[in-house]
């Protein structure tokens, strides 16, 4: 099982700009397909985007691309996520989780570790 711890969340204004980070622990996050999820109060989780840990597969929510950015580096068992232009609507908690034996869902049943969250409140 891969422990996944995120950070870098924070409130910021309409506009501003955010990276969150993920660590994992554990040699198997690297051949591991890595997940954001978001979940703002009373709504379900969302997928938020996703890739491969050493692949070059990467791919977004409608609503955050070309916003968002999913950064890996497999080396150091880490990703971030670098969001940009930052609206009200992004205020949720965020987390990292990983799925093994998938090259691509946006399913968060598929996900199968998860961290702990880290909270995006975005201010108009």
């Amino acid at each position: 099982q891969v422990q996944l711890v995120e950070s870098g969340g924070g409130l910021v204004r309409a506009g501003g700009s955010l990276t969150l980070s993920c660590v994992a622990s554990g040699d198997a996050f690297r051949w591991s397909l890595v997940g954001w999820f978001r979940q703002a109060p009373g709504k379900e989780r969302e997928f938020v985007a996703a890739g491969g840990v050493s692949t070059a597969i990467t791919y977004y929510a409608d609503s955050v691309k070309g916003r968002f950015t999913l950064t890996k580096d497999s080396a150091k068992n880490t990703v971030h996520l670098e969001m940009s232009n930052l609206k009200p609507e992004d205020t949720a908690v965020y987390y990292c989780a990983t799925a093994r034996g998938y090259s691509y869902t946006r399913n968060a049943a598929d996900f199968s570790s998860w961290g702990q969250g880290t909270q995006v409140t975005i201010s108009s």
